[in-house]
């Protein structure tokens, strides 16, 4: 039986590689973005509640397409870091949970897109 070899994904003295783009000249500033918000889920929570003045945790589970225990992970998160204040109560028998943004939150988030606006810029003007 032959064997073959396998080729390494690396390139070797000799293979060329394709010359890659040069990369925007973005300031270490412009890449000091919030991690607590970056994240994907986090970041449609907080942007759904800055358009929304208060939001339950059905609405927003339907909104954002999550489960329950993922949406739960990220609010909490979000609620720890004081930007966004969850409020339980309960109607009749049932228990109600309904998100609101908070001033530090809605400051977060503005640094937040003010950042991606100067990478944004920076790409389109590099």
């Amino acid at each position: 039986m032959a064997r073959t070899a396998k080729r390494s994904p690396l390139p070797r003295d000799g293979d060329h590689a394709a010359p890659q783009p040069p990369l925007p000249a973005i300031t270490g500033a412009t890449l000091d973005l919030d991690r607590l918000i970056h994240e994907r889920m986090r970041l449609g929570i907080v942007s759904a509640l800055a358009v929304n003045e208060r939001l339950s945790f059905n609405d927003l589970k339907t909104l954002l397409r999550t489960t329950d225990g993922n949406l739960s992970v990220h609010a909490r998160k979000l609620e720890e870091a004081g930007y966004i204040r969850c409020d339980k109560s309960f109607v009749g028998r049932l228990p109600k949970t309904e998100f609101r943004l908070t001033t530090a939150g809605k400051g977060a988030l503005e640094r937040y897109l003010d950042h991606m606006e100067a990478i944004i810029h920076a790409t389109r003007d590099g």
